[in-house]
């Protein structure tokens, strides 16, 4: 049993594990979050215009949100990150400093913004033709009719999308690590990377595996949840009820009005 015990040692070792924890917890957790979260909001705002853009009449809309769609969803995001983190640092460093933490985040949230915009934009696509046009008629404007009835019922569409999206941000803030982030801005797996460095073993890499799960799977579920409700609707349908039951609620409820009398003098 020798394998196995290599495998305990390799993967499982847990005092190497518990040791490696408050860093992941402390540091990890939250450059990850922070990198995630940071990403996904420049994301959806950036992927709107795209969106917008790629659904306008003009061409000189359209053209150069596909040509930004293509080019950002067709490159790996590892090249993009280097790209964007090496590329402009000289030019980062006399506004951010030395720290390549505000390229990552830019780099994935010029990725993030490609795919969005294409959520975006099957989601408006999505909502009927007749809503803008019933816009029109009640005398609302075309950017109006699109802001306030359109767009929203379409971003409604698309949320378990997004939170797809989301999730795959935050696997992919782990390529951030190749423009080599200081100490206090490590994320997940830089930090089991290194501590897997110094055990000489991949449990730490192991504890940063169970981090990212403890992330991505309860907002799977979530996306699924969120994917059910909108396409069963909030509201069960109630059961008919019969004629009859109808008939005996009217002939149970008391008399509020006093019967007629013929024939009274008043």
């Amino acid at each position: 049993m020798d394998w196995l015990d290599n495998i305990i040692k390799t993967f499982f070792d847990f005092n190497a594990m518990w040791a490696v924890f408050p860093q992941l917890l402390g540091t990890g957790l939250v450059n990850t979050l922070i990198i995630s979260i940071a990403a996904t909001i420049i994301g959806v705002v950036l992927g709107m215009i795209v969106a917008v853009m790629g659904i306008s009449t003009s061409r000189w809309l359209r053209i150069p949100a596909r040509i930004y769609t293509d080019i950002f969803r067709g490159l790996p995001a590892i090249l993009t990150i280097l790209l964007i983190g090496q590329g402009f640092a000289r030019f980062a460093q006399s506004i951010f400093g030395p720290s390549p933490y505000p390229l990552g985040i830019l780099a994935l949230s010029l990725i993030a913004s490609a795919y969005i915009g294409e959520i975006f934009r099957a989601g408006i696509q999505s909502v009927e033709r007749g809503q803008l046009e019933a816009c029109r008629a009640l005398g609302m404007s075309y950017g109006k009719a699109m802001r306030l009835v359109v767009i929203p019922q379409g971003i409604r569409r698309v949320l378990p999308a997004l939170v797809n999206q989301f999730i795959a941000i935050v696997k992919d803030s782990s390529l951030v690590y190749f423009l080599g982030l200081l100490v206090g801005e490590r994320e997940l797996f830089r930090v089991g990377q290194d501590a897997a460095v110094l055990n000489g073993n991949l449990s730490p890499l192991v504890m940063a595996g169970l981090f990212y799960l403890v992330i991505t799977v309860p907002l799977t579920h979530l996306v699924n949840y969120f994917d059910n409700r909108f396409r069963t609707g909030r509201r069960k349908a109630a059961p008919p009820k019969s004629g009859l039951d109808e008939v005996d609620e009217l002939e149970a409820q008391p008399a509020t009005v006093p019967p007629l009398t013929y024939g009274s003098n008043t």
